[in-house]
């Protein structure tokens, strides 16, 4: 009866060669799985884009040549070519676009190889940000408009392109997601680049800004340096002297007696005069407050192996603190000049 059992059971039990073709689907099916790229930037925008782009005549290649502007991007040499004759997509290029020219011009926007209506988001908003880098256009309007194109679409999906840095006083741009509820800081953060016309202020203002979702501890750091750079400035600018080893609390307490900030420069008789008072005390506390978390989370120090930083929420609190703030004593500078 065992026996009988055992056999019955034996019997049900899948042949080898089974197993070894399911293993091998499940496999097939795990390499598919991975190659799936998950996109936020949908392809109802990205054709919108590319339409957009048409009908308003703009060169995608701007002006260099399509292999060079593709290069920057692509390994072409990797690439397949659709023509036997060719090893590579570079030959494909050549062949349809200037011996025989028989590719339509925006040919790139429907290839397979390049994919970009399907794409990795990362590889779609580096293909944009090429396509207004200042090596591939060089009319300031021309990058402006085609900028205000992609951003129109791109916020639909909640993604943005900004300036990164700059390249000979021309801007270079990056791609991310937008920061949701960053729309004051970004205000403010503009408000300063006008008030403080230095490249350096501007590159720090940009990667302070840029660094709060990922880099908590950069934009915490850059806080900081943001309140020293604005207090020195304010100094310069008045050709009054400081002390270089006055720390952050110290150099804000002499910025406030510069501009006649202090609670003792309020006259009783103005109005709400003790509430004005006493949000000028405590911005000691709000400076001696970022300068404290700057020093615990921030950038500034080396951390050990198990540190962990603060959440966006509070880079975004020390980010907003710090603008606001800069903003503040660099008007009162303006107005008391």
């Amino acid at each position: 009866m065992k026996i009988n059992k055992a056999k019955q059971t034996f019997a049900n039990l899948p042949k080898i060669e089974s197993i070894g073709t399911t293993l091998h689907r499940l496999l097939t099916v795990v390499d598919y799985l991975k190659k799936i790229v998950i996109n936020k930037i949908t392809t109802i925008t990205r054709r919108n884009i590319f339409d957009y782009i048409q009908v308003e005549g703009f060169w995608w290649a701007g002006r260099l040549e399509e292999t060079d502007f593709l290069s920057r991007m692509f390994d072409l040499e990797r690439m397949e070519s659709f023509d036997v004759r060719f090893s590579n997509v570079t030959g494909d290029i050549w062949q349809h676009r200037i011996n025989n020219s028989d590719w339509e011009s925006n040919w790139i926007f429907s290839d397979s190889r390049f994919n970009l209506l399907n794409c990795d988001d990362s590889i779609f908003l580096n293909f944009l940000c090429e396509m207004i880098h200042p090596i591939v256009r060089i009319d300031i309007s021309d990058t402006s408009k085609l900028l205000q194109i992609f951003n129109e679409n791109l916020k639909e999906d909640n993604y943005e392109i900004i300036e990164r840095t700059k390249i000979s006083g021309k801007p270079i741009f990056i791609g991310r997601l937008k920061i949701i509820g960053k729309e004051s800081i970004l205000k403010k953060a503009s408000d300063i680049k006008q008030m403080m016309n230095a490249e350096y202020v501007t590159q720090q203002v940009n990667l302070m800004e840029s660094s709060i979702e990922n880099s908590t501890h950069v934009s915490i750091g850059l806080a900081k340096e943001l309140i020293e750079t604005c207090c020195k400035s304010i100094f310069e600018e008045r050709a009054e002297t400081y002390d270089k080893n006055w720390d952050l609390p110290r150099l804000m307490k002499e910025t406030t007696k510069l501009l006649k900030l202090t609670p003792d420069d309020i006259p009783n008789e103005v109005k709400a005069s003790s509430s004005i008072k006493q949000i000028l005390g405590s911005l000691s506390s709000v400076v001696q407050g970022i300068g404290e978390i700057r020093n615990e989370y921030g950038s500034g120090h080396g951390k050990d192996g198990g540190f962990k930083g603060l959440q966006p929420r509070h880079a975004k609190l020390a980010v907003g603190a710090s603008t606001t703030l800069a903003i503040y004593l660099l008007e009162t500078n303006q107005l008391r000049k």
